[in-house]
């Protein structure tokens, strides 16, 4: 019965890829091809290599994770608008690098509407090619790929005098596949939601395990532990584990100092499950329990996270949750006294952005860093349900800035959430992880490892 689950749910997952590239063949320019290429393999070191993932848009289309391989669209052709080429079946290759689909499974269980080996790409393509007018490919993201389709078009254009038609335009396909990719369907929507579950175990076990005298990469390996026992293979981006003074650079990841008695540690983690990243931020007390100081501006930090979480809503403009952010983190700041002047005054001048530098999220989906416009027409686009962001407000007082009273130096506090826009609403899909200064402490005293 498992398996027989598992068969139904991979087939109704390849007729939403079939979905979705009818879908973009439908928005692509009349006489048009689509040149979709795999990721290729990465070298980590001499003769090592990355852990293989595919490309975003290459398994957005079709779900298939084989390197060395090719997705073509010619919308409107009669003998067959979606073509993939893929590694022939090779048992002596296969016995040392996995198993090959091959192009007579592919093409069976993918559904597309032929396959070949990826040997006979040039020869293939550039028929496929020849009498199109226009070609859209990803420009200039990769040397080797735009190399082959300056090739293919080369070819073409060398028996122009023979009556072949090379095509006369090149357009990105980035803007139609990756406004697609922004708006989630209930599946991907699922799929966040476990990735976001698996992280939330890790960011749990790591508060749990914390105390003065672990290292960052102690707490770190508790994290990917977490995710990989959940199902996943590897974080979604490299995990930040910065305590003290660490907790104030934004893209730390050398997780390899001490922590401190009454050190704030700043966990950014996410994992990454069946291609579909998560991202959160939480920030606690080493020994478990917050300073006044700690407290005073981390309370800051949770109430802008409620704020820009509450103003995303379907038909707002995207800035409105950092709006909302900015509001409550220089009017807090004002309170303390380490920002002086009027709150209409220092959010007009940036007096905010020499302790909260960024903006309060991004689009997160495939890639932790998502696809998608920020900005139609040079205005701020509006918020619609499906689209997936993150919220994560902070504070960072430099432990050098001597403008600023001693006991609030070095204290560095960021809240991080995945959230979806929904019909009515939002809908956090992070849950479960303590958050409030009460949680936390509450957490930490109860759950030690």
């Amino acid at each position: 019965m498992k398996n027989e689950n598992f068969g139904e749910r991979m087939s109704s997952n390849y007729r939403e890829y079939k979905l979705r590239r009818k879908e973009l063949m439908a928005q692509m320019e009349l006489n048009s091809i689509a040149l979709i290429a795999s990721a290729p393999r990465r070298t980590r070191s001499n003769d090592t290599e990355y852990l293989y993932r595919q490309n975003s848009d290459f398994y957005y289309l079709c779900g298939f994770t084989e390197p060395n391989s090719l997705l073509v669209l010619i919308p409107g052709r009669e003998q067959g608008e979606v073509v993939l080429f893929c590694q022939e079946k090779d048992k002596e290759r296969e016995l040392w690098t996995g198993i090959r689909l091959g192009p007579d499974a592919a093409y069976k269980e993918l559904l597309v509407d032929d396959a070949y080996p990826i040997g006979d790409v040039d020869d293939i393509v550039t028929g496929l090619i020849e009498g199109r007018d226009r070609v859209y490919y990803a420009m200039g993201r990769d040397d080797r790929f735009d190399t082959l389709v300056m090739g293919w078009v080369k070819t073409i254009r060398g028996k122009s005098r023979m009556g072949e038609h090379p095509p006369s335009e090149f357009l990105v396909l980035d803007h139609l596949l990756h406004e697609l990719r922004l708006i989630k369907s209930n599946n991907e929507i699922k799929l966040m939601e476990e990735a976001a579950r698996i992280s939330a175990e890790g960011h749990k076990r790591a508060m749990a395990v914390c105390k003065p005298g672990i290292m960052e990469y102690q707490m770190e390996a508790e994290l990917h532990y977490a995710f990989n026992r959940g199902g996943s293979r590897a974080p979604a981006y490299v995990s930040i584990v910065g305590a003290g003074d660490n907790a104030c650079i934004l893209h730390y990841d050398s997780n390899n100092a001490e922590v401190k008695d009454g050190d704030l540690v700043l966990i950014d983690a996410g994992c990454e499950y069946q291609y579909y990243a998560s991202d959160i931020t939480r920030t606690f007390p080493a020994n478990g329990r917050f300073s006044p100081e700690q407290k005073a501006i981390y309370d800051i930090v949770l109430d802008a996270q409620v704020a820009a979480i509450a103003a995303v809503q379907p038909g707002a403009q995207w800035d409105a949750p950092h709006n909302a952010s900015v509001k409550v983190i220089t009017q807090g700041l004002i309170k303390l006294g380490v920002i002086k002047g009027q709150l209409s005054h220092q959010i007009k001048s940036e007096a905010y952005k020499d302790f909260y530098m960024h903006r309060v999220g991004h689009w997160i989906g495939m890639d932790v860093h998502d696809v998608g416009d920020y900005k139609i027409d040079d205005n701020w686009r509006l918020l619609e349900p499906g689209m997936v962001m993150t919220i994560e407000p902070g504070i960072y007082i430099a432990p050098d800035n001597v403008k600023v009273a001693k006991k609030w130096r070095g204290i560095g506090v960021r809240i991080e959430d995945d959230v979806l826009v929904t019909k009515k609403g939002n809908k956090v899909l992070s849950v479960g992880i303590p958050k409030t200064v009460e949680e936390i402490e509450t957490y930490m005293a109860s759950n030690s490892l």
